[in-house]
């Protein structure tokens, strides 16, 4: 088997090509930087093909993935910076990417008759209520632009292809970017006090256990859409940070807020981020560990690349 994987400088992306390299499968990363231009921590990824591709020029997508004739694509580009997308000057680029991008290889991916893995959100969903959101829920109406526009992304690829695996998850950490673990880390290490949130409910996604599922999910027929987050149960942000803190050995008091009293960000986040992941049992796949494991295994990944003591 031959995998496409786009996104490769982010966090996803790089443990795909990651998990590819460790089962002997041929995997070719692409991003729109000239050359890899994620982590330089030595994994297999940095070594691995890559070329480079910009997925809003459907030419170039198209010229790629006749280039590259693969038998599956694994999407992980996307525009992923909420805040900055609500911005009047980037709603069109963020539309291209996420939504235009998109639609550009799964058409491709449709003339190569190849399968395809598209990367979705929980902001699909309007984030209210208590109940954990199925994956054949139609009531989306996403609180912002960059929830609308992976919505479009999904709508593009039921819409265009029979043989595609559209996967939601949520508060995604790993080690090749930025995320919220390692802002939490940063806080603590100055501040002996942090506020954070605590009626946003979810569950963390480990980039690095979902990489498996998604490498696994290619190897069937299994088609459809599903929920993909660490088990271990529906936590809020702030149970988040304290185990992260407990954890790390951090003695910074965590301090719980409502959204409303820590202050409105540019683009409204869903109170009710949880994902009913049934499916993946359902299906024969094996769900992804509990997050606290999760969790102790990525400190130790950062300890192991010096970016913690």
């Amino acid at each position: 088997m031959k995998v496409l994987v786009t996104g490769v400088g982010g966090q996803l992306g790089h443990d795909v090509m990651n998990e590819l390299y460790e089962r002997g499968i041929e995997g070719i990363g692409s991003d729109i930087a000239p050359v890899y231009a994620g982590a330089a921590d030595g994994s297999p990824v940095t070594v691995m093909p890559y070329v480079q591709l910009d997925i809003t020029d459907r030419n170039a997508v198209f010229r790629v993935m006749g280039e590259c004739t693969p038998d599956a694509v694994i999407h992980c580009a996307a525009w992923t910076a909420v805040d900055a997308a609500e911005d009047e000057d980037n709603i069109e680029k963020v539309r291209a990417i996420n939504a235009g991008g998109t639609e550009n290889l799964a058409q491709a991916c449709r003339q190569a008759g190849c399968k395809m893995v598209y990367i979705s959100t929980d902001y699909v969903f309007d984030g209210q209520g208590t109940e954990p959101w199925k994956p054949g829920c139609r009531d989306f109406r996403p609180l912002n632009v960059y929830g609308q526009t992976k919505l479009e992304g999904e709508l593009a690829v039921s819409g265009i292809l029979d043989k595609y695996f559209i996967v939601r998850i949520a508060w995604v950490f790993g080690l090749n970017g930025k995320n919220f673990i390692k802002t939490m880390l940063n806080v603590g290490k100055t501040h002996d006090t942090v506020r954070v949130v605590n009626d946003q409910i979810g569950t963390p996604t480990y980039t690095f256990d979902l990489a498996r599922l998604l490498v696994d999910m290619i190897g069937t027929e299994k088609y459809g859409i599903y929920h993909a987050t660490n088990e271990g149960g529906y936590i809020s942000w702030y149970d988040f940070t304290c185990e992260i803190f407990r954890q790390a050995g951090y003695t910074t008091k965590v301090v719980p807020v409502t959204t409303q009293e820590y202050g409105l960000s540019k683009a409204a986040r869903p109170f009710n981020s949880r994902l009913d992941k049934t499916c993946l049992t359902e299906n024969g796949f094996v769900p992804l560990p509990d997050w606290k494991d999760a969790l102790r295994r990525y400190l130790e990944a950062l300890r192991q690349a010096g970016e913690i003591g």
